[in-house]
């Protein structure tokens, strides 16, 4: 019976892992399916071609070259080290070790050489990346939305991620060690790459503090692994899962095409003695215009929120935010996911949503906020995932003009001289081209 006990309690922390991460997962999916309705399941080819290129191949990053370099080798290097998990997780369910040696042969330590190099390159790129956001405090990461838990969460991931390789590192050493000392359950399968250099650290250590050691390193990295699994829901790094479905269901339109309400677009018709369909024209008239609050978004705009990943190349790209207004596409995208978050948690157990008097619009996010963005699409453009933070700025602000009549005295005379003059200028539409005439 002893001689399972690991098995049965690496059994038991893999299902209650798995389990506790679905749960989670499983109550993200609830709260983004709060949103209305949108179709985004068009053009398949074309959405399968941009999730490859923007989320796999990382395509908008490169307008950075150096830290989407280094992302790059911490991405890549932590996929494919944790492929290592599927014989870690054999091993611990079966009682074997190194099971893939024996099926792999000499090409095993190629493998285990080219795992060891990328888990070198992760701890190296994530001590770069602690220095960028501690030491050297890179503009876009001191933000006052970084404060608090956002800049903890950055650094205990990193931290984290540097743990899971050491431990790596380590199991694999203090292995070469038990293997050179012959010790029974130890394969021989060669020295490895990166972990070799370990060795003289721990050359006096007996027999027996060498497996264990050995054996610490290897639960260390798989609790390790298993904990991040489960955190990944409440951190940001949310978006190395959703990175690729938010991509996939990427706007296709031209960035500077803004979707227009069909109600609106009909009564504009009607004015103009436009054709228009009537048989269809109460199926769309909605309950509000806008949006107040985060279920009245569209369940993409709260995928985006999830998925943001706080890297702020939207806010540090915005024109309004750098010359100091209070707009920051990333606090948008930020403080929808904290509103939804919020939202989730006030759903009793028929399903219904309980009221705290509390809205996204407001008690959030700001009407100078709002009232500051220029529609321009520079925080689309840059964002590395395709989030829009756009389009929830413009359905606020459709709310607050439509549904509450608030929108600035200088706006009101635009409309009025779009209704009256068919321009923001209030002039004849006869003497629109009067100017020219004086060129």
């Amino acid at each position: 019976m002893m001689a399972i006990l690991p098995n049965l309690i690496f059994l038991a922390l893999l299902t209650t892992a798995i389990a506790y991460a679905c749960i989670s997962f499983g109550k993200i999916r609830k709260n983004i399916l709060l949103g209305k309705a949108e179709n985004r399941s068009d053009k398949p080819l074309q959405r399968l071609k941009t999730m490859l290129l923007v989320a796999f191949g990382q395509k908008k990053m490169f307008a950075r070259p150096i830290p989407a370099t280094l992302h790059l080798f911490i991405y890549i290097g932590f996929l494919i080290v944790n492929i290592e998990m599927l014989e870690i997780a054999i091993d611990g369910i079966f009682g074997t070790h190194r099971l893939f040696a024996s099926l792999l042969g000499s090409f095993y330590p190629i493998f285990i050489n080219v795992f060891e190099f990328f888990a070198f390159t992760v701890i190296t790129v994530c001590i770069v990346f602690l220095i960028r956001r501690n030491v050297l405090k890179i503009n876009r990461f001191q933000s006052p939305e970084l404060k608090k838990w956002p800049f903890l969460d950055a650094n205990i991931i990193l931290v984290v991620e540097i743990v899971l390789m050491l431990a790596f590192l380590h199991m694999n050493a203090f292995d070469q060690m038990l293997q050179i000392k012959g010790s029974e359950h130890y394969i021989s399968t060669g020295s490895f790459l990166f972990s070799q250099f370990l060795i003289p650290l721990y050359q006096n250590l007996d027999l027996q503090s060498l497996i264990t050691f050995e054996r610490t390193s290897w639960w260390t990295h798989i609790i390790g692994v298993f904990l991040f699994l489960n955190y990944l829901p409440y951190s940001k790094h949310l978006h190395i899962m959703l990175a690729f479905p938010n991509t996939y269901f990427s706007n296709l339109h031209a960035k500077g095409e803004m979707q227009n309400m069909e109600t609106v677009t009909r009564e504009v018709k009607s004015m103009l003695n436009l054709p228009v369909d009537v048989a269809t024209t109460a199926e769309i008239i909605p309950e509000k215009f806008g949006a107040k609050d985060v279920a009245d978004l569209s369940w993409k705009n709260l995928l985006d929120a999830y998925t943001c990943t706080e890297c702020g190349r939207c806010t540090s790209v915005c024109p309004a935010n750098i010359t100091g207004k209070a707009l920051s596409p990333r606090k948008i995208m930020m403080d929808t996911r904290d509103r939804l978050e919020e939202v989730g948690n006030n759903i009793n157990h028929l399903g219904n949503i309980v009221e705290d008097g509390k809205s996204l619009l407001g008690d959030y996010i700001t009407d100078e906020a709002l009232l500051a963005c220029t529609t321009c699409n520079a925080c689309v453009e840059a964002c590395p995932v395709n989030i829009n933070p756009l389009d929830i700025i413009l359905q606020l602000r459709r709310y607050r003009v439509m549904e509450e009549s608030k929108a600035p005295q200088s706006w009101n005379g635009m409309f009025s001289n779009l209704e009256t003059s068919g321009s923001p200028w209030k002039f004849s539409p006869s003497d629109r081209f009067n100017w020219a005439e004086k060129v």
